[in-house]
């Protein structure tokens, strides 16, 4: 009998931790199906932003009768900013937050769209730029899309509070310019391929492994295959072509920089990055936000895209290896830091 209520008490766990997964599922697709139902341009006033938590605070800091006094001057600076905004210069904000595949390019090359059928060149453009880099062609089109702003001849700045390394630098450098927070990351004007090789282990377990190309060049290093010297010549070849197309793209819009000494493939933090005129100023974006508050109208600038379940549900997983990627960068930097 015991041995019964111990095989139906293991029975109910069971069932309660399937109905559990059911839930879980249940519950992340509709809470990503709604995030993912709106598709659009979102616009945000940054001056009425910082007007606004400005308010709060003064609000939260002062008693009764200053709160009263408060709210009315708030009232007045709100009509007399209404009344002036027609008249001010304007700047567009675009946060740009990369991946491996640059999957922002997306909603970017809407952003920049929008952008230029508004914008004069009195106007400017802000990018808030985080990018470790990833797949060449999937940011040499992010880097494309900030190109069509420059041509257009609106002017374009960079900001880098963090990272604009490899990929992430090829999309800065188009920046007419760049600021740079004192510890963010530039440069790793380079080119990298690391692919693991299991030729030996299949081998030792009796796996043959079959591949037909048509074309000398078609595969030349492989996961599976016996890689030989020529294999890894031709893959350094085709590198240092990337490598090449790379220091042209920077040369162009930054000629200044001495090649030589930065397209080592090395990174650098922001007092030193600006030393070698990777960036052109240290400041956070910030600090130059705030301060462009006082005579632009800033507007900040995002396009949503709806994805269906499917994607958004991949998507958690690539976030889920961006994160490792991530961390992994944090990681090798970190243990250069001085303790």
């Amino acid at each position: 009998m015991s041995q019964f209520f111990i095989d139906y008490g293991l029975f109910l766990l069971k069932v309660a931790t399937i109905v559990a997964a059911i839930i879980v599922v249940i519950g992340f697709g509709a809470a990503a199906g709604r995030k993912g139902s709106q598709e659009g341009l979102e616009v945000e006033s940054l001056n009425r932003k910082y007007r606004a938590l400005a308010h709060a605070l003064k609000k939260a800091v002062l008693r009764k009768d200053g709160r009263k006094k408060e709210d009315k001057a708030e009232k007045e600076r709100v009509k007399a900013e209404d009344k002036s905004s027609d008249d001010k210069p304007r700047s567009f904000v675009i946060d740009f937050k990369g991946d491996l595949k640059a999957s922002a390019v997306s909603s970017l090359r809407e952003e920049v769209s929008a952008i230029l059928d508004v914008a004069t060149s009195d106007d400017q453009v802000v990018v808030r730029l985080e990018n470790h880099g990833g797949i060449v062609h999937e940011h040499g089109l992010a880097a494309s899309q900030l190109a069509r702003i420059r041509e257009a001849g609106i002017p374009l700045h960079v900001c880098v509070d963090k990272v604009a390394a490899s990929g992430g630098y090829l999309m800065a450098c188009v920046a007419d310019k760049i600021y740079a927070a004192p510890f963010a990351i530039l440069g790793s004007i380079g080119v990298l391929a690391q692919i693991p090789n299991f030729n030996r282990m299949l081998d030792s377990h009796g796996v043959d492994f079959e591949q037909v190309t048509a074309g000398k060049y078609k595969r030349t290093v492989t996961m599976f295959g016996e890689n030989t010297d020529e294999d890894r010549a031709k893959l350094k070849e085709e590198l240092e072509d990337v490598h090449s197309l790379f220091k042209e793209a920077v040369s162009k819009y930054r000629s200044e920089l001495d090649l030589e000494k930065v397209a080592t493939g090395e990174h650098w933090y922001g007092t030193r990055a600006l030393e070698l005129g990777l960036a052109d100023e240290i400041r956070t974006s910030d600090e130059l936000l705030r301060e462009l508050s006082d005579e632009r109208e800033l507007f900040k600038l995002a396009y949503k895209i709806k994805q269906p379940l499917q994607k958004r549900l991949m998507a958690s997983v690539d976030s889920a290896l961006e994160r490792a990627v991530s961390a992994r960068w944090r990681q090798t930097f970190e243990s250069r830091l001085p303790r």
